[in-house]
């Protein structure tokens, strides 16, 4: 039987947080709410598939950043217990 790793745990709490909403809440930022419901709705999902995570957006391996351009615009999201969806101008 295999430890876990702290990081391995983390990262496995931001994915389900990332991929779900589960385990804690989440929150947009104004920039992002003016969007609109519809583009949020599928930001949201985007966040949800995203994977482009390497050493220098994750140098611990706990997926709790991304940055990603949305429809034009630049989007990060950040997990600190909760997930932060911004603009990347608002980070």
């Amino acid at each position: 039987m295999s430890m876990q790793t702290d990081a391995e745990k983390t990262r496995a709490l931001n994915d389900e947080l990332r991929q779900h909403l589960l385990g804690g809440g989440a929150v947009i930022t104004a920039g992002i709410a003016e969007l609109g419901p519809d583009a949020v709705k599928r930001l949201v999902q985007t966040i949800a598939v995203f994977d482009d995570f390497c050493h220098a957006n994750d140098p611990y391996g706990e997926h709790d950043f991304g940055i990603f351009d949305f429809d034009g615009t630049r989007v990060a999201f950040k997990i600190e217990r909760i997930i932060t969806i911004m603009r990347a101008d608002e980070y």
